[in-house]
């Protein structure tokens, strides 16, 4: 069956048409005009419409970089279906390298947005209503926030079947249940019936060649499960089996000081197990920073500078902490060996 043509933004995309759009958001105060590019795959046979948003928070950069690498995939040619790239969400965020718009908002709290309201406003409404609008499905690329970096994960509600379905495709090592959050994206789309994955990798700021490559992996394995395309890149590996946690929580830092970390993202710990020391700059004073829990680290800072009360290190539990290990690792080994 022959697709639907797309229109967005007044601009018309027909099936067999590839085209790039730029969708005006608030003006520069220098009166410079300014857009937010969307790119627009219109497959000649119908299919699904899946949207792909990168940098929502203006300084998580790899998703950028996973969807410039998306968009160059000769594949797309017999995409069936829409494929709805937007690279950057966040242009003001992104040319500032600043996670958050003008008016200091967090743009992923701001939906659905109102066209006569702030400039976050504004732009969480021009994405509701030309992407989330239009598409059945959707992939939402991340990093961790500032001086922060988190293992591949995809984030989701996961007593949802659809959803479920698409995460353990992707192939990320694990899936964190995570509740809709108010003004968030993933709670429109949910609203609007659109499923939503939310993929967490890497640093903010930074390129992660691993996170990257995961990404741009898991993309094309949602698209194959989808029937959009053909078969997914064969795993260099044995295929991982994705690992689910309902309960994740940081360790914090008991005084300010310097951190010396002693674990990293994917490590296996134990209740009791030496995570970092925390010491006065003039090594008077140090003190043991130890899990609380059993579980996989799928998050830490990377600044070794900590007020007290800091988040250091984020766990994730699983009912088999082992399984967990070893799905990480073998994770890791595939994407090492491909990078």
């Amino acid at each position: 069956m022959r697709n639907a043509a797309v229109e967005i933004a007044g601009f018309k995309v027909e099936p067999g048409q590839r085209r790039l759009l730029d969708l005006p958001v608030a003006d520069l105060y220098t009166h410079a005009q300014l857009t937010m590019p969307v790119h627009v795959i219109c497959g000649r046979l119908a299919g699904p419409t899946l949207f792909v948003t990168g940098a929502i928070h203006g300084d998580e950069l790899n998703g950028v970089e996973i969807i410039r690498r998306l968009l160059a995939l000769n594949v797309l040619k017999r995409l069936k279906g829409t494929l709805l790239a937007v690279p950057v969400v966040n242009v003001h965020g992104f040319i500032h390298q600043s996670r958050y718009l003008p008016d200091r908002r967090d743009l992923n709290r701001s939906f659905p947005g109102q066209l006569s309201g702030s400039i976050t406003s504004r732009l969480a409404r021009h994405v509701a209503s030309e992407i989330i609008d239009r598409s059945d499905y959707g992939i939402d690329l991340h990093t961790g926030a500032i001086h922060r970096t988190n293992l591949p994960q995809i984030r989701g509600d996961v007593d949802n079947d659809e959803v479920m379905r698409l995460a353990r495709a992707f192939g990320a090592p694990v899936i964190i249940h995570s509740r809709l959050r108010d003004g968030s994206m993933r709670e429109y789309a949910a609203e609007k019936g659109v499923s939503v994955l939310l993929y967490e990798a890497g640093e903010a700021l930074r390129f992660d060649e691993l996170s990257i490559r995961a990404g741009l992996r898991g993309i094309r394995r949602v698209l194959a499960t989808l029937g959009m395309l053909g078969r997914p890149p064969p795993a260099t590996r044995r295929r991982v089996e994705p690992v689910v946690s309902r309960r994740t929580s940081w360790v914090r830092a008991p005084i300010s000081g310097v951190v010396n970390l002693r674990v990293q993202s994917g490590a296996s710990v134990r209740k009791g197990t030496l995570l970092a020391n925390v010491s006065d700059p003039f090594g008077e004073t140090s003190v043991p920073v130890h899990s609380h829990c059993d579980g996989v680290i799928i998050g830490h800072v990377t600044l070794p500078l900590a007020h007290e009360g800091d988040a250091l290190v984020h766990i994730a539990r699983f009912d088999d902490t082992r399984e967990a290990s070893e799905t990480v690792e073998e994770f890791q080994l595939e994407h090492d060996s491909a990078t």
